[in-house]
């Protein structure tokens, strides 16, 4: 049945998953919807204007993974680190090179380095562009699956033009830039200036780019807010989430049936799937394959539906690992596998915060575990694992070997399915193997392939 809950609620846990790939600390979104909301509510915005700034605060990052993949392949690095140490960057040339420097192709050899340095420093404007572009764009599209207004997907879409026409991709000037990119901008820089360095620093750094980044008048009504100590004490308190949802504007709690509910898995769906070209779609497949599981297996069309949500989300702690993990043509060392084992427990802690997601944080985090007690994180062993997760892991497995990866090529389904009956009552259930097989044999079309048994 339809259950209340708030939208705010479901949002800002989801907004911690875009923290982590920002290279943000938890809270980062959380905090600059703070500073924003602030500075629409010192310009006077009513109440409509100012839900819409609320949540494109909230979810000013929602295509932050569709570059990631690129930034490591361009500068060679952890694209995790690089985002986070590039938000502290003013700018200017001087500051922009040092960065480079610091950034690119880090640990590499110092031949190599310097080659990718220097390719990086040739065509920075053309790969900056193309970066933010493809940013920008998939977050604002994303925005609208997820039912916010064009109001918000414009403000996602602009965040990174300034005011002076310096900015990307469009190189927009002055009010042509949406209102809510202007604030949010702006917020980013005060939020990240803050925990860094202080609320001095914070005031100093917007009033140098006062004119050339910023609007001069969001700039002065953040002033007036800045003003203000109990502001910079509510930035810093540890109740700040609570704080947030308290001001929401309007303080509506919306009526969220289960169609609304699946429109925002498939929308943080798309937000996991574009980290890596590698699991492009890879959400979708996985839930595919969990349905027709669970419906040879008699399951109730609710618990299906519950299923399906769990298969859209259970990699979102992908997000907080880098893509020069994710992504390595060759074998993980220890650091690396014990980074890329960690999603698991991101899945289950970022899901386990959304009381409408709740139900499915056990899967999230237990999709990689095995009956004879060998996976991770937590060893559970035999019946342990429950008959949902035993679902989900089969359909996860499955579509991991007939897609491309890093290290190999997809599988045919017949080699596939071989290599899921190796492992049955090791790894896998054999009855939800047996349910997927016969899935295939009833849908031979699905995903274009003709089933040819095993």
């Amino acid at each position: 049945m339809p259950h209340r809950v708030r939208l705010a609620e479901i949002i800002k846990a989801l907004s911690r998953a875009l923290d982590m790939t920002e290279g943000q600390p938890p809270g980062h979104c959380i905090g600059c919807c703070h500073i924003g909301t602030a500075i629409g509510h010192s310009l006077g915005l009513g109440e409509t204007e100012l839900r819409d700034l609320y949540y494109t605060l909230m979810l000013k990052d929602l295509g932050c993974t569709s570059n990631a993949a690129r930034i490591c392949q361009i500068y060679e690095t952890d694209d995790i680190r690089f985002k986070r140490n590039f938000k502290l960057v003013d700018g200017s040339l001087a500051e922009v090179l040092r960065f480079l420097v610091r950034n690119t192709a880090a640990e590499a050899g110092p031949v190599r380095r310097a080659k990718r340095l220097l390719q990086a420093m040739k065509n920075g404007a053309e790969n900056t562009v193309e970066l933010i572009r493809t940013r920008c764009e998939n977050g604002a599209d994303i925005a609208r699956q997820m039912r916010f207004s064009d109001d918000v997907a414009a403000g996602i879409r602009d965040l990174d033009e300034h005011f002076d026409g310096s900015g990307h991709p469009l190189g927009k000037v002055g009010e042509t830039i949406h209102l809510f990119a202007r604030i949010a901008l702006l917020a980013q820089v005060v939020e990240v200036f803050f925990h860094e360095h202080g609320p001095q620093a914070a005031v100093d750094e917007i009033g140098r780019r006062r004119g050339t980044w910023f609007d001069p008048q969001v700039v002065d009504a953040f002033m007036k807010v800045a003003a203000n100590t109990r502001f910079w004490q509510d930035l810093a308190s540890p109740e700040l989430e609570e704080i947030v949802l308290g001001s929401e504007p309007g303080h509506q709690a919306i009526m969220a049936d289960e169609d609304y509910l699946d429109d925002i898995a498939l929308g943080f769906a798309r937000v996991i799937d574009a980290k890596s070209p590698y699991t492009s779609g890879h959400s979708s497949r996985v839930a595919a394959f969990t349905d027709l599981i669970a419906e040879q297996m008699g399951l109730t069309e609710a618990r299906r539906r519950r299923l399906k949500r769990a298969a859209l989300l259970h990699d979102i702690g992908k997000l907080g690992v880098s893509n020069s993990v994710l992504d390595k043509p060759g074998p993980l060392n220890q650091d690396e596998w014990q980074a890329m084992r960690r999603h698991a427990e991101f899945s289950e802690e970022i899901l386990s915060h959304i009381a409408a997601f709740a139900d499915i944080a056990a899967m999230g985090g237990a999709h990689h575990e095995r009956l004879d007690g060998k996976g991770y994180p937590r060893g559970l062993k035999g019946a342990e694992i429950n008959l949902d997760t035993r679902i989900l892991s089969t359909a996860d497995v499955f579509d991991a070997l007939t897609a491309d990866r890093p290290y190999r090529a997809a599988l045919p389904v017949t080699e596939a399915l071989t290599l899921l009956w190796r492992d049955a009552g090791l790894a896998l259930d054999p009855a939800c193997i047996s349910a997927l097989e016969r899935g295939l044999q009833q849908q031979d079309q699905l995903r274009g392939f003709t089933f040819s048994g095993s």
